[in-house]
C-alpha cells in the first residue's frame, strides 16, 4: 500500500531489476488500484521480450527496436527505432491522432444522428404511416458517402506545425484529460444534430 501510494503520485513510474511477470503486474496494480473514473492510461515501453508481457498488460505498448531482438516491437502498439524518437511519438504524432479520432468520432455521431432525427420527424408528417422517406440504397450508402468529408480531416489534419507541438508539451494535455472527446463535446455535437436535423 506504501509503494502503491507513492506511485500515484508520480507522473512516470520507472522500476529497475524485475521479472517480466512483475512488470506486468506493477502495469495492472497502477491502473486497478486508482479510484473509478480516474483510471491512468498506462503506457509501457521496453526494447527486449522480457517486456513483452508488460508492453502487453498496458493500454498503450511502444516497442524500441535494438540489439534485444524485435519481441517488444512485435508486440507492442507502436515501434520506434531508438529511445530519443519517443518524444515526437508522444507529443506530435500522439497528440495529432488523438485530435483526429475525435473529430471523425464526433461527425459520425452527428451524422448518424442527423439521418435518424430525420427519419424520425418525419414520422410525426407522415402521420406514422410507416412510408419511408429515404429509399433503401440511399440510406444504406449514407455512411459511405457521409465518411468522404472527414477522411482527410482523420488522416491529415494539423492544428498547430510539429515544432510548435515539441516546444510545447504542456499542448499534450488535451489528450491525457480527454478534452476534445467528453460528454460535454459529445451532447454538443448531439444538440447539434438536433438543429441540423
Amino acid at each position: 500500500q506504501e509503494f502503491l501510494g507513492a506511485s500515484q503520485k508520480c507522473a512516470v513510474l520507472i522500476a529497475c531489476r524485475v521479472s517480466p511477470k512483475q512488470k506486468a503486474q506493477l502495469v495492472r496494480l497502477i491502473r486497478e488500484a486508482a479510484p473509478k473514473g480516474q483510471e491512468p492510461v498506462t503506457a509501457a515501453i521496453g526494447d527486449g521480450a522480457n517486456d513483452v508481457p508488460m508492453i502487453q498488460e498496458a493500454q498503450v505498448g511502444i516497442g524500441i527496436a535494438g540489439r534485444e531482438g524485435r519481441q517488444s516491437v512485435n508486440n507492442s502498439d507502436f515501434a520506434i527505432g531508438q529511445f530519443q524518437y519517443l518524444q515526437r511519438l508522444l507529443l506530435i504524432h500522439g497528440r495529432w491522432n488523438y485530435l483526429r479520432a475525435c473529430k471523425f468520432t464526433l461527425f459520425t455521431f452527428w451524422r448518424n444522428m442527423v439521418q435518424v432525427l430525420i427519419m424520425f420527424a418525419y414520422t410525426f408528417f407522415s402521420g406514422f404511416s410507416g412510408t419511408v422517406l429515404f429509399e433503401d440504397w440511399l440510406r444504406l450508402t449514407f455512411n459511405g458517402f457521409g465518411t468522404l468529408p472527414v477522411l482527410a480531416v482523420g488522416a491529415f489534419d494539423q492544428d498547430i506545425p510539429a515544432s510548435e507541438a515539441d516546444e510545447n508539451p504542456q499542448l499534450y494535455v488535451v489528450g491525457r484529460e480527454g478534452q476534445e472527446l467528453n460528454v460535454m463535446k459529445t451532447l454538443q455535437t448531439l444538440v447539434a444534430a438536433v438543429c441540423h436535423a
